[in-house]
């Protein structure tokens, strides 16, 4: 819209948005959410499991990254991949997923990427990921 006259815009924005809620309506989507058909005792039960979850990852992996890394370049070694791999590739998952259910037209084809990134992980983690049992963390 940047190239186009202020009024030519409003214009557009108008014809486009009145076209995109007749699809939707014609569609079957709502106007807006019920709040009453949310089943709110299983949402905080999901929440609450997925939590349970995320604590039962992070806990190993500060140990596992200790133990991977000498002590002089601990810090650096273990920020820069932990936060490169949850930055990009966690950070980048609603996109990601949003971007291939809206390439194939299927709301479940957007769970593929998180399932081979941790696939990717696994095989990665099983090749190159060494050993830290005799590791002297103090070196």
């Amino acid at each position: 819209g940047d190239a186009m006259a202020p009024a030519d815009f409003a214009a557009q924005k108008k014809t486009w948005d009145k076209s995109l809620g007749e699809a939707l309506t014609a569609a079957g989507y709502p106007a807006k959410a019920d709040s009453a058909l949310v089943n709110k005792p299983m949402v905080v039960m999901i929440l609450f499991i997925l939590g349970f979850y995320v604590t039962m990852v992070y806990g190993p992996i500060a140990a596992a990254l200790v133990e991977m890394f000498p002590t002089n370049i601990r810090y650096t070694s273990m920020s820069l991949p932990y936060h490169i791999g949850n930055g990009w590739f966690g950070g980048f998952l609603p996109t990601t997923a949003f971007a291939i259910v809206a390439a194939t037209g299927n709301i479940y084809s957007g769970l593929w990427y998180p399932i081979v990134v941790a696939l990717g992980t696994v095989v990665l983690g099983l090749l190159l990921v060494k050993e830290g049992k005799d590791v002297d963390l103090n070196a």
